[in-house]
């Protein structure tokens, strides 16, 4: 029923295709018009206005490793790493 298209983004100008599949999810949400802009336009658009989340870097208190953490470490308390950290909440 649907086939592939080709459009062109109308920030950077490259062509990107419009997906058989891509065109059935908008049918079934109701979306009467097609992207305008090609995947990495959308989300550079989508996380413009989002503030980048600064990540410090310390080590594991369980493996050693080093880890990158979104808050500032103190050592008054042990920071894991993400796989420590998960397998603790187990």
């Amino acid at each position: 029923m649907y086939q592939d298209k080709n459009l062109i983004c109308k920030d950077c100008g490259s062509e990107f295709v419009f997906t058989a599949g891509e065109q059935e999810f908008y049918a079934e949400r109701g979306f009467q018009n097609e992207p305008q802009r090609c995947k990495p336009c959308r989300d550079a658009r989508k996380n413009s206005g989002k503030a980048q989340r600064e990540l410090f870097t310390t080590i594991c208190a369980e493996c050693g490793q080093e880890a990158k953490v979104p808050f500032q470490p103190s050592n008054d308390r042990p920071v894991f790493c993400s796989e420590c950290y998960a397998a603790k909440k187990v």
